[in-house]
């Protein structure tokens, strides 16, 4: 297990490198700069400006020193932004995605397990063919449709609920529903695909055999089973989610990671886009990692090597 969890660990910053190449490389293809605007900047002024931030160097210098800046875990100073670093501003605007993204993810997890696990053990039921019937309406309903409809419905027509902006804790209950939706849908058939297959595994007819009651079958042997394409799924879902939903966060205001990353594109600030791209790589790749350990714990056949 330690032997694995080093081999991952290591393949983690080539990883990183290799995606924030490719980002510097788009970037640099596409037309444009961050201080390109309607009105073209005197020569000598664009000269000041290329000089200050370096890009009057060679393209290798200046991949070079981005490099070294990453591998140091400083992603320099904002261009847009003055006088604010790229990690500034990621530990600025974490928190707000990070709370909407863990409790969707808790809400979603609460809502599709459950759903998941009783259409698995009602199969053919009515509340079979109804979950999965709202789960596929979840998955076919946008973040971008789904959350303008909350918003018409309890804002604007029932006045309930606070429409956007960051407040107090109603002002989550709409973009954490929207958020939680499309990933309580995938974790519901995740779930009951994972789960129908369990129950019809041999281990588990031979612990009914045994004479164990259907409680214990399902809580002690068939859960932990069946999780495991929900736990595949948690990974990659939940790094995203802490890294910022753009829609969401853009839908209802929210100055999140997600919100921060558009208004970096739009402005062609390179730093603070490497940087966002950097740290949800780190993101995803750490917990993927995580998500391969536990695979250890909740299926005693899988062994790591």
């Amino acid at each position: 297990m330690l032997s694995f969890i080093i081999r991952r660990l290591l393949i983690i910053l080539p990883m990183v490198l290799i995606v924030v190449t490719l980002t510097w490389g788009l970037i640099r293809i596409a037309p444009g700069n961050f201080y390109s605007g309607e009105k073209k900047l005197p020569a000598a002024i664009e000269a000041t400006i290329r000089k200050k931030y370096g890009l009057d160097k060679p393209w290798y210098e200046q991949y070079g020193m981005m490099i070294s800046n990453i591998v140091r875990g400083d992603f320099g100073d904002s261009l847009k932004y003055q006088g604010q670093t790229v990690n500034e501003i990621i530990k600025r605007h974490l928190p707000y995605s990070a709370t909407i993204g863990i409790l969707g993810y808790l809400l979603a997890l609460a809502v599709g397990l459950t759903a998941g696990t009783v259409a698995a053990l009602k199969q053919n039921s009515s509340f079979d063919y109804s979950s999965m019937s709202f789960a596929m309406l979840g998955l076919s309903i946008p973040n971008f449709v789904l959350g303008p409809i909350l918003v018409l419905i309890f804002a604007f027509w029932f006045y309930i609920l606070p429409p956007a902006r960051w407040g107090g804790p109603t002002a989550l209950i709409l973009p954490v529903v929207t958020l939680a939706a499309v990933y309580a849908a995938y974790i519901a058939r995740l779930t009951r695909a994972g789960m129908l297959e369990v129950m019809r595994s041999d281990y588990i007819r031979t612990a009914r055999a045994k004479g164990l009651d259907e409680k214990t079958v399902l809580l002690r042997h068939a859960i932990r089973g069946g999780l495991i394409p929900v736990i595949s799924f948690t990974g990659p879902a939940l790094a995203g989610l802490l890294a910022g939903t753009v829609i969401v966060e853009r839908v209802f205001a929210i100055p999140g990671l997600g919100n921060i990353f558009i208004q970096a594109v739009l402005n062609r600030d390179e730093p603070l886009i490497l940087g966002i791209v950097a740290f949800l790589s780190i993101l995803i790749m750490v917990f993927n990692l995580i998500v391969d350990i536990s695979y250890g714990f909740l299926d005693p056949r899988i062994r790591y090597e």
